[in-house]
């Protein structure tokens, strides 16, 4: 009753391979390009209609079709709501967690946009996960560490001063050690925003425990990088 019966299965047939030889070897991608709208058009009660066609594109052969869904998986999950998420979508993110590089920075650019989504003991999982994001295919490609750092200050606000303490900070000593510039400097901010996490939240020990880790890793390293790192994170506070 929403759209024409024809028009979506016009639509759905998008993914069919003998129509990428046919038709147009990139339709397949245009098809993941448009899959949000439609899903928004057609709403979360209609959602069966289009669950198969986006796990065959989120398989698809091709990065740039899965790199599309990536991107727009956070959009998606906004549209479906919590539980067709953790039920259709969760399994979809955490197999681009593990994808190329060009497939994870489209989960990563919204990363905080789609764990906030989440249950809190369903984006608890996640935590475990974030230090991979370190670890990328080419240590050149130092946007992908800034990209995290950037994010990894929005999600603070997501979890306890302790899950902060026990995961989060060591991702952040990591990026203050960055042999890029740009990624130390994003990552001092990151620093001071868990420094703030954990005194606005009374979480007094875990600062001090923080700070004096801060002091004996930068401030006495025996490298004028490191001294140089500790008196920049100083400036930033």
């Amino acid at each position: 009753d929403i759209i024409p019966q024809p028009l979506l299965d016009q639509y759905l047939s998008m993914t069919d391979p003998a129509r990428a030889q046919t038709v147009d070897t990139e339709i397949a991608k245009h098809c993941a390009y448009s899959l949000p709208g439609v899903a928004l058009t057609l709403g979360r009660q209609n959602w069966h209609c289009l669950k198969d066609t986006y796990e065959t594109l989120a398989s698809d052969v091709q990065w740039k079709v899965r790199r599309t869904l990536a991107f727009s998986i956070h959009e998606l999950a906004v549209i479906l709501g919590d539980q067709l998420t953790a039920a259709d979508l969760v399994p979809i993110f955490n197999g681009f967690l593990k994808d190329l590089d060009e497939v994870r920075i489209g989960v990563l650019k919204h990363l905080y946009d789609f764990l906030k989504l989440l249950h809190a003991d369903k984006r608890r999982e996640y935590l475990y996960q974030l230090q991979e994001f370190v670890v990328t295919e080419n240590s050149r490609n130092w946007r992908f560490r800034y990209e995290l750092a950037e994010q990894l200050i929005l999600i603070l606000e997501l979890y306890n001063p302790n899950d902060v303490y026990d995961y989060l900070r060591h991702i952040a000593l990591t990026l203050c050690s960055d042999k890029v510039s740009e990624v130390r400097w994003i990552s001092f901010k990151l620093v001071v925003a868990i420094l703030q996490k954990f005194y606005a939240n009374s979480a007094n020990t875990l600062g001090l425990n923080f700070i004096n880790e801060l002091v004996v890793r930068f401030r006495h390293c025996s490298k004028w990088v490191g001294r140089q790192a500790f008196a920049f994170i100083c400036q930033v506070g």
